[in-house]
């Protein structure tokens, strides 16, 4: 058996390095105990194998509660997530046992969506919009599980303000090798002191991967030597945005936010933008702000030359003033309790793609209807459409024809909504004239002459004793008309 199921903890009590976070979990488990509390969700963000799908499985026993749990193997499509967590969440179930208790009396269930960051494309289409119901409507107590937590939260705002972030962070190297000692003496293996602590060091935070890193070791052997541990490749991290703003604002140590930089998988456009929403509220000094924007400025002039010259060597410049020089500008504190924010830009830009996405639509329609640009269009043309399209009916029954136009479009030229009477309107009024448009195209008497030639096989037949008729004259075929004789001279430029 894999000794990170065997030793796996049964109690939040046993789950090492994460003290605070154990606790903030389990007095928001109790809270559900006086009824349906405010805060209904829980995330459990940090790095893989710190301990966060133990602790649910270990607060489910210690609670009483059985589990509703989906993960990245399950299907996770909106509605898969809907009939599992979402019906699940509004509606009283049995335990595992066969039991039946009420929510009143205790008897509730735990919804846990491990790697809730990994909703992707099509596999997982619809997600979002049933994890933001479950946000906001749950009568169930519900988890999020999360490694990423910026990945979730770029794409539902609710999870940002509807939710309790817990943060697991990695235990120290000393906590990894207690526990790992506990588990060598259970298996009879001796373990040289030496070797345990490279061991518990090379993991990086990661208990799972030290477990199974002393298995692998320890398989058919009686002692694991420091010999037989140095074969062990240290454990590759990747550091998220979160750590990275705030090793920048609370850190304290330039070089450290500088290395955070590299093991951040962002380009310094979007790191750029986390600065400089953040900094308002991490630098309470005006003089910390003013350094800082200097620092940020410059770094901004380094990416605009990158995107003009597409000399990409500039980025490492950009990223050094961003963290470096932005940190090193800090001298006083930040208020305790202050929260890292989203930068609201990419949350104003994700509000109003469709938006600009229908302004795109009728800009390129107009410009090719013009001949002319889209920008020009948008620029010099729209506003103007736009009022003459509100004030002529007319006018905008032909140009949603001559267009095109879709209601999304419409709606925007009209400054309405698309489910709106006037819109559906003009839009039904379109399709009329289209239908009568194709019923006029074809020629009234094709019809009856179809109808009124007679059918080859009814024509009557002589009878053998009626007597052939005369052979009727042929008509004379008319003459083609003469041709004049051609005008003598010449009688243009182009005439030879």
């Amino acid at each position: 058996m894999d000794w990170t199921e065997k030793y796996r903890p049964q109690t939040l009590d046993s789950v090492v390095g994460n003290p605070t976070a154990v606790n903030s979990l389990r007095a928001w488990a109790r809270s559900w105990e006086h009824g349906i509390p405010e805060t209904r969700v829980a995330v459990l963000r940090g790095p893989p194998g710190v301990g966060k799908t133990t602790s649910v499985e270990a607060l489910a026993r210690e609670m009483g509660w059985s589990i509703i749990e989906m993960n990245a193997s399950d299907q996770r499509t909106g509605k898969a997530l809907e009939d599992v967590a979402l019906r699940g969440s509004m509606f009283e179930t049995f335990a595992d046992d066969g039991s039946f208790t009420r929510s009143t009396e205790g008897g509730r269930k735990l919804i846990v969506l491990d790697e809730a960051d990994n909703f992707y494309g099509n596999h997982d289409k619809g997600a979002m919009p049933v994890v933001n119901a479950l946000i906001k409507g749950t009568c169930q107590p519900v988890v999020l599980i999360v490694n990423d937590f910026y990945e979730l939260s770029r794409k539902s705002s609710a999870v940002n303000d509807s939710t309790l972030q817990i943060t697991f962070k990695k235990p120290q190297a000393s906590t990894i090798a207690k526990a790992l000692y506990k588990i060598a003496d259970a298996e009879g293996v001796e373990v040289d002191p030496e070797a345990m602590e490279l061991i518990a060091q090379n993991a990086n935070g990661d208990m799972r991967a030290a477990v199974r890193n002393l298995e692998s070791l320890a398989l058919g052997q009686d002692s694991v030597t420091l010999e037989m541990a140095e074969g062990l490749s240290p454990r590759d991290t990747r550091s998220d945005i979160y750590d990275l703003m705030k090793a920048v604002f609370l850190g304290g140590d330039p070089a450290e936010a500088r290395r955070k930089a590299m093991d951040v998988d962002e380009d310094p456009g979007m790191v750029l933008m986390w600065i400089d929403e953040n900094m308002p509220t991490e630098c309470t000094d005006v003089g910390d702000l003013i350094r800082g924007y200097e620092k940020l400025s410059r770094a901004d002039i380094f990416m605009s030359r990158v995107y003009r010259r597409q000399y990409y060597r500039f980025w490492s410049y950009a990223k050094d003033l961003m963290t470096f020089g932005v940190c090193a500008s800090k001298r006083a504190r930040s208020k305790p309790g202050t929260r890292i924010n989203f930068p609201s830009y990419l949350g104003r830009m994700s509000r109003s793609k469709k938006v600009r996405a229908v302004r795109a639509s009728i800009s390129l329609k107009l410009a090719q209807h013009l001949h002319t640009t889209s920008r020009r269009v948008q620029n010099d043309v729209v506003p103007y459409v736009r009022d003459m399209v509100n004030n002529d009916s007319e006018l905008r029954l032909h140009l949603a024809d001559e267009l095109d136009l879709d209601a999304d479009e419409l709606a925007l030229l009209m400054s309405k909504k698309a489910d709106s009477k006037a819109v559906t309107s003009v839009i039904k009024e379109v399709e009329a004239l289209r239908q009568a448009r194709i019923a006029s195209a074809v020629p009234k008497d094709a019809l009856a002459v179809r109808i009124e030639a007679p059918a080859p096989s009814a024509a009557p037949k002589a009878s053998s004793q009626e007597k052939p008729s005369e052979v009727p004259v042929e008509a004379e075929k008319p003459k083609a008309p003469a041709r004049k004789a051609p005008a003598k001279g010449q009688r243009s430029l182009f005439d030879f």
